[in-house]
C-alpha cells in the first residue's frame, strides 16, 4: 500500500506568486512532481523529509521551523515526511515577469 498524500492548500494564485501551504502527517508525500517555476520554502514546523530524485538519489535533511530555502525551477523529486511528527511547509512560486 502507497503512503498518505500531503494536504495541498493554495493560499494565493496571481500574476506575481503561487504560494502554498503543504501539510504531512508521519509518512506522507507529495509524489513525484516537477516544479515549473522557480520557488522559495519555508518551514512552518520542524521538517524532517526524505527528497528522492528520478536518478535513485535519496537525501534526508532537516529543515528547522522558521528557516528557508530557495529552488530554480525544473527540479523533478518526491518529497516524503520521515519524522514522527506532522509537519507542514509554505512553498512561494515566481512566475516569470519576462
Amino acid at each position: 500500500m502507497g503512503r498518505p498524500a500531503a494536504v495541498v492548500v493554495q493560499l494565493v494564485d496571481d500574476q506575481l506568486v503561487r504560494v502554498t501551504r503543504f501539510e504531512f502527517t508521519a509518512g506522507a508525500e507529495t509524489g513525484w512532481h516537477t516544479h515549473v517555476m522557480d520557488y522559495v520554502i519555508t518551514a512552518v514546523t520542524d521538517c524532517q523529509m526524505q527528497l528522492e530524485d528520478p536518478d535513485g538519489q535519496v537525501r534526508n535533511v532537516l529543515v528547522p521551523a522558521g528557516a528557508a530555502y530557495r529552488r530554480d525551477a525544473g527540479v523533478l523529486h518526491n518529497l516524503i515526511n520521515t519524522g514522527a511528527v506532522p509537519m507542514v511547509f509554505v512553498e512561494v512560486e515566481i512566475r516569470s515577469q519576462g
